[in-house]
Parts: structure tokens; C-alpha cells; sequence
């Protein structure tokens, strides 16, 4: 097999995997839903980052061999610390700034 029919097993197999996992979502209460709404975008995003770049012949290999690649990936996610919150916080101070430049602006304006 070729680097990028690995590629593409992989994410069939996955994409799969999220189908049987967003058909039993959908099944659930709405609550239950929210509970795990966490869970099933981060992995729309793991199978987006597979559209966005191969893995290597070995990695493809080894995530095929799971039973369930996609839910194995998550929950290794899942354990990492990441920048995501302070992302966000950043996101929001450059808003809340970005308004503030525009108030002041704006009353410079009106006083003239």
C-alpha cells in the first residue's frame, strides 16, 4: 500500500468510527448530548487533521491495528496540557481592546 492509501484507510476507518459514535450521540437525551459535546468536536478536529497532513507508513500502520483508532487518539488528547484556554483568553482581551479602540475613537470624534 501506498503512503496515501494508508492515509485514506486510516481516515475511512476512523471517519467510520465517528459516524457509529455521532449515531449513538443523536440517540441520547438532549442532556447527554451536551455531556459529550466536548468530546465529539475534538474528534471531527482528529479527523480533520488527518485531511491536512499524512502520517507516516509506520504511524498509519500501528493506528490501523486498533479497533478504535479515533476514540484511542481522543482520550491520549484528552491527557495532554495544551494553550487552549489561555488561547482563548487572549482571543477575548484582543476583542475587548479592539472595542476599546474603537469607543475611544469615537469620543475623540465627538468632541470635535
Amino acid at each position: 500500500m501506498t503512503n496515501e492509501e494508508l492515509n485514506t484507510s486510516l481516515y475511512e476507518k476512523m471517519f467510520a468510527e465517528q459516524e457509529k459514535y455521532r449515531n449513538w450521540l443523536l440517540s441520547q437525551t438532549p442532556k447527554e448530548i451536551l455531556n459529550h459535546a466536548y468530546e465529539y468536536v475534538m474528534r471531527e478536529d482528529i479527523l480533520l487533521s488527518l485531511e491536512y497532513g499524512d502520517l507516516s507508513d509506520g504511524q498509519a500502520k500501528a493506528l490501523l491495528k486498533s479497533p478504535a483508532p479515533l476514540a484511542d487518539v481522543f482520550k491520549d488528547w484528552e491527557k495532554r496540557e495544551t494553550g487552549h484556554m489561555e488561547d482563548i483568553q487572549e482571543t477575548m482581551e484582543s476583542r475587548a481592546n479592539a472595542i476599546l479602540r474603537q469607543d475611544f475613537i469615537r469620543s475623540k470624534r465627538e468632541e470635535r
